[in-house]
C-alpha cells in the first residue's frame, strides 16, 4: 500500500489535487477533517482547549469557536504552539486508524493524507512519496481575499503562521506547479497517478 502524504500551504490547491486523485480512486484521509472531528464538543481534545485558552473560545453549543481560537493563535507563535501540542498527536492516533482501516479493506490501496502540516507535525514518518502543491505566496493571498472572503491582514497572517514554501519545497518528492489553469494542474495529478500506479 502506497502511503502518500500531500501537503501545501493554505490556499495552494491541495484540496484540488485531493479530490484528482480520489477521483483515480485514491483513499483520501484529509487531516482537516480529523482536526474537526478530535476537537467536538465534549471530545477530550475540545476539554484540553478550552482550559488552555479560556472558555471564550467555546461557542453557546458547546462547539469549538475556530474565529475566535485563531484570533489567540494567529500571529503568536507560543500560542499556536501550545494548540497544536493537544491537537497534533490526537490526529496523529486518528490518522493511523485510518491508514490501518484502508490497508484492511484493500491491500493495494493508494492512500493519500492530506495534510497542510506536514512539516510542522509529521515531515519524519515513513511516506512512500511526498507531494506538494505549490503557488507563489502572493496568489495564495489573491485566493484566500477573492475566494473566500478573508480580510487582507486575517489572511497574510494565516500564511506567515505555517512554515516557508522554502521548507515545504524541500522535502518534496513531486511539485505540482497550481498557478496556472484547473486543467494544468489536473494533467500533473493525472501524471502523478500513472507515476503511483506503475511504481
Amino acid at each position: 500500500m502506497p502511503l502518500i502524504a500531500l501537503t501545501g500551504g493554505i490556499a495552494s490547491g491541495k484540496s484540488t489535487i485531493a479530490r484528482r486523485l480520489a477521483e483515480h480512486g485514491a483513499v483520501i484521509v484529509d487531516a482537516d477533517q480529523i482536526v474537526r472531528e478530535v476537537q467536538a464538543p465534549g471530545s477530550p481534545v475540545l476539554k484540553l482547549i478550552a482550559e488552555t485558552f479560556g472558555s471564550s473560545v467555546i461557542d453557546g453549543d458547546g462547539a469549538l469557536d475556530r474565529a475566535a481560537l485563531g484570533a489567540k493563535v494567529f500571529g503568536d507563535p507560543e500560542m499556536l504552539g501550545h494548540l497544536n501540542a493537544i491537537v497534533h498527536p490526537a490526529v496523529r492516533e486518528e490518522s493511523q486508524r485510518r491508514f490501518d482501516a484502508a490497508l484492511a479493506a484493500a491491500a493495494d490501496a493508494v492512500v493519500v493524507y492530506d495534510v497542510p502540516l506536514l512539516v510542522e507535525a509529521r515531515a519524519d514518518d515513513p511516506w512512500d512519496l511526498i507531494v506538494v502543491a505549490h503557488a507563489p505566496a502572493a496568489e495564495r493571498l489573491r485566493r484566500l481575499i477573492e475566494l473566500r472572503g478573508m480580510e487582507e491582514k486575517a489572511a497574510q497572517e494565516r500564511i506567515d503562521a505555517q512554515v516557508s514554501d522554502e521548507r515545504r519545497l524541500a522535502i518534496a518528492d513531486v511539485v505540482i506547479d497550481t498557478a496556472g489553469t484547473l486543467g494544468q494542474t489536473h494533467e500533473q495529478t493525472d501524471a502523478l497517478w500513472e507515476r503511483i500506479r506503475t511504481r
